[in-house]
């Protein structure tokens, strides 16, 4: 082939193979920034994990499962993928600070699943339940956007940007942060979740 045409086929070649990379990157799905999904005051609350975190562990002294607390936010923090935290779980709520020093329910189960462009979380017993989205965070964990719900109500929806009347967030929306602690164990850690507790955290085991 004349130097020419072989000149014209590299140049044609590198256009095609340009245009199916393109094609194939804006088909991938693109993962939301939890920050474009959570209301400001969620942020907020977030950024002032280790603030909530500390309080409400010196809150939480001179309660009786003081050594539950230790044991669970003591683990040292991993990075977790999406395959290492799919499946199910038993969890349990281990409350700090606020109007009791210290509280560990009992367990109950959750869920970890693959739904549309993310990870769902899900408390799927007890009577009160949990579920929504994780966002991948710098720390190498999972931002929890969720919606709290009574056994027996309607699941509730995380309602981020769209607070009901005008509030800054409602009763209902739960932020945390989800980090691996082992092979079979993980936490999500929820800054000032309402009156009731200074700082709160989920278990997972299993």
């Amino acid at each position: 082939m004349p130097a020419k045409g072989k000149k014209w086929m590299r140049a044609r070649t590198c256009k095609v193979l340009m245009a199916a990379a393109a094609a194939t990157l804006f088909s991938l799905p693109v993962a939301a920034s939890w920050k474009d999904e959570a209301s400001a005051y969620d942020v907020g609350r977030l950024e002032k994990i280790d603030e909530a975190r500390a309080k409400g562990l010196a809150e939480a002294q001179s309660g009786r499962d003081a050594g539950v607390i230790h044991a669970v936010l003591d683990a040292e923090a991993r990075p977790a993928s999406a395959h290492d935290l799919e499946g199910a779980w038993r969890c349990r709520t281990i409350k700090l600070g606020g109007l009791t020093p210290d509280i560990a329910y009992s367990w109950f189960r959750c869920r970890i699943d693959g739904r549309g462009q993310g990870l769902y979380f899900e408390k799927l017993s007890g009577s009160q339940r949990l579920r929504g989205y994780l966002y991948p965070h710098q720390s190498g964990g999972y931002v929890l956007l969720a919606g709290l719900s009574a056994k027996g109500e309607p699941a509730h929806s995380y309602s981020g940007n769209g607070p009901s009347a005008g509030a800054v967030t409602t009763p209902d929306d739960a932020v945390g942060l989800l980090v691996a602690t082992g092979q079979r164990s993980a936490r999500v850690e929820m800054p000032y979740p309402g009156a009731e507790s200074t700082f709160d955290v989920i278990e997972l085991r299993r």
